[in-house]
């Protein structure tokens, strides 16, 4: 179903990318649970070879659930087209081999996903593509680090864990008219919060496993932008094989639906669990774009609709009293994710980063008594009731 942009998000929402009478009346989009799809007759073949909409040919080049997907993405960022993937690493890995080639280089902020970090330092190298990374929200050293053969510049907003915002504005002003490609990881904005494409930026990313899917049951990631950008990007997705399953498309079709609705009440208590925790003396800091003591708040305040359903704090430097704190919560579930209605929360230095040493972390900014909380969608009451018994406890 075409929705136009004009309509409301949860509108889109609910309808975008379905076909609104299918050829069994189902009101939700069918689970095309197939590998191969068989035709009728020779007239079908020639249908296919010419591009005819609609029709699939094998399962890793494409199937009617992840098309209505698609479209519903599509609508809900007004981009131009979107490309899914069965993880938000895929599509990451995937559009960059797609756009870049030996020779090229790019630039990404240092407060990246740390598994992007790795693959830019790691793989891209491997293939002849230089890869230099930047302190987060410094301009000044972005510019300097531009070179005749950069092609790309990858960054996210916010960032994990301490929730750092780009200025869209001034990364388009600083890259476009160079003609270096901007692609932004929007995941923890989600587009409910953020718009990057109506800033300027060339392509957004999102890992569709968080927020868009919303109930923590399906991985998936998409890129979204114009087609004459997205299109080498699917290209490659044909090769690389990276599709995602039809039951997962189903999944986040669903999840979609009541997307807006679930965006209003995160950011709700999003924004009175921050204030809640810097107001609790056992709290040392609080890092959430909401906090007018947050240094991006400025920028976060003038470009975004939201700030989000993740908190990042500190407490004292003891990991002992953090796992004795994380041990008592009763209703938030210890996890390293974050997007959906269950509140997670993690301790990065002893869950995503405990292949580090305590130098290594420290040099990466993750502090013995930093902790992310992702929020979820129960009453605020009760999260903020189960956070303050546990800290009250915690020895």
């Amino acid at each position: 179903m075409e929705t136009g942009s004009k309509q409301g998000l949860s509108t889109r929402s609910v309808h975008a990318g379905e076909v609104r009478y299918n050829e069994y009346g189902s009101v939700t989009t069918p689970i095309v649970q197939t590998s191969t799809f068989i035709f009728k007759n020779v007239e079908e073949i020639r249908k296919l070879a010419q591009g005819a909409a609609g029709r699939f040919e094998y399962g890793r080049y494409g199937h009617p659930t992840q098309v209505a997907a698609e479209g519903k993405l599509a609508a809900i960022e007004d981009a131009e087209d979107a490309v899914l993937f069965s993880s938000g690493m895929s599509a990451i890995t995937t559009a960059l081999f797609a756009l870049l080639k030996s020779g090229d280089h790019i630039i990404i902020t240092d407060d990246a996903y740390k598994r992007t970090l790795d693959f830019c330092r790691s793989c891209l190298n491997r293939f002849q593509i230089e890869c230099t990374v930047v302190r987060m929200c410094d301009y000044e050293a972005m510019e300097r680090t531009i070179k005749p053969n950069t092609r790309l510049f990858f960054s996210e907003s916010p960032t994990n864990p301490y929730l750092n915002i780009m200025d869209l504005e001034r990364l388009v002003s600083l890259f476009k008219p160079r003609g270096i490609l901007i692609i932004s990881d929007s995941t923890f904005a989600t587009p409910y919060n953020q718009r990057p494409l109506e800033y300027g930026i060339d392509l957004v990313v999102h890992s569709a496993t968080k927020y868009l899917g919303g109930h923590n049951d399906l991985l998936s990631g998409v890129v979204l932008g114009k087609k004459e950008l997205t299109a080498p990007i699917r290209e490659y997705l044909k090769i690389t094989g990276g599709v995602i399953d039809p039951n997962s498309a189903y999944l986040l079709i669903r999840g979609i639906k009541t997307f807006e609705l679930r965006m209003q009440r995160l950011n709700e208590n999003g924004q009175a669990v921050a204030e809640y925790l810097e107001r609790h003396p056992k709290v040392l800091r609080v890092y959430y774009p909401g906090l007018p003591s947050h240094p991006h708040h400025d920028v976060a305040k003038r470009q975004m609709k939201g700030y989000g359903a993740v908190v990042t704090f500190e407490v004292k430097e003891d990991i002992d009293y953090v796992l004795d704190f994380l041990s008592r919560l009763t209703i938030v579930n210890i996890g390293p994710s974050l997007g959906g209605v269950e509140s997670l929360i993690t301790h990065p230095a002893t869950i995503s980063y405990y292949d580090k040493t305590r130098t290594e972390r420290l040099e990466l900014g993750i502090k013995d008594g930093l902790i992310r909380f992702a929020v979820g969608v129960e009453n605020v009451e009760d999260i903020i009731a189960d956070i303050d018994q546990a800290l009250a406890k915690a020895g």
